[in-house]
């Protein structure tokens, strides 16, 4: 196994679309030795999986949502796992396809698409309950798995200096309060904002724009999509870098690099 592996999370919003989009040129520029996607949106029988495997990703697999055209999460590997985990024995949010893990060297990698409240109160309350959980699964996983990044689509902007607007956005699902407790919570609970800790100050760094009113290319987004990492990697890690420039979807990838 190489010294050190690279490691690139992307909701790519449906992976079909995405394809179309140029997803797989991207990939080949970027060469990573992981890809975790999120908002796959396709069961492995509905993708081109031979596109990928033309690019190294002999090993890929897939936990989709039951739901049609709806969630789901990939995880595409250059290098066998020893094991692959799919869900987090939840039937609820297992049944939306929202977790699935992959053993590969001493790590244990997550992708991870936590839910969206944007919809309503019912699934912003849902996405609190997804939180609850998660974060217990998580703490027991640690405790079996020292060696442990999640990483995915959190849909949630930790402080202030990750949202383009934080007074006007202050009410909303993604930026508020208890949610950005929540991730105090969680990064307090042993885990590393891999960008934050590169970049503790960098700020108009951003991993998600609205389609709408051309935020993009006004640069008025947030960042929602992370790499976490647990304290025992931190001396490992290498590098992080955002993909603003790879538009297969409203989302960037990022891509970070540790030792193995």
């Amino acid at each position: 196994m190489k010294p050190q592996i690279s490691l690139l999370t992307y909701n790519v919003n449906g992976v079909r679309a995405a394809m179309n989009k140029g997803l797989c040129e991207f990939l080949k520029e970027t060469q990573a030795d992981v890809v975790l996607l999120q908002e796959t949106k396709a069961t492995r029988e509905q993708v081109d999986v031979a596109a990928f495997e033309q690019l190294g990703y002999a090993h890929h697999y897939w936990f989709s949502a039951e739901k049609k055209g709806y969630s789901g999460v990939a995880i595409l590997s250059k290098i066998e796992p020893s094991a692959v985990y799919y869900g987090m024995n939840n039937t609820f949010f297992d049944a939306e396809g929202r977790v699935l893990m992959a053993d590969i060297g001493d790590l244990s990698i997550i992708s991870s698409y936590f839910p969206s409240g944007g919809s309503g109160e019912i699934r912003q309350a849902l996405k609190m309950e997804f939180l609850d959980i998660i974060f217990d699964y998580l703490e027991n996983l640690k405790k079996q798995k020292p060696h442990l990044i999640i990483s995915g689509d959190y849909n949630i902007c930790h402080r202030e200096i990750d949202i383009h607007d934080p007074k006007g956005n202050r009410n909303e699902s993604g930026f508020l309060p208890e949610e950005r407790a929540w991730l105090d919570k969680f990064f307090d609970a042993g885990f590393i904002d891999v960008f934050r800790y590169f970049y503790p100050e960098k700020a108009h760094e951003y991993t998600w724009w609205s389609y709408r009113s051309g935020a993009r290319q006004k640069n008025k987004g947030w960042r929602i999509d992370y790499h976490a990492a647990t304290e025992p990697l931190r001396e490992r890690l290498r590098s992080v870098q955002h993909f603003p420039q790879a538009l297969q979807s409203d989302h960037c990838a990022v891509l970070m690099e540790i030792a193995m």
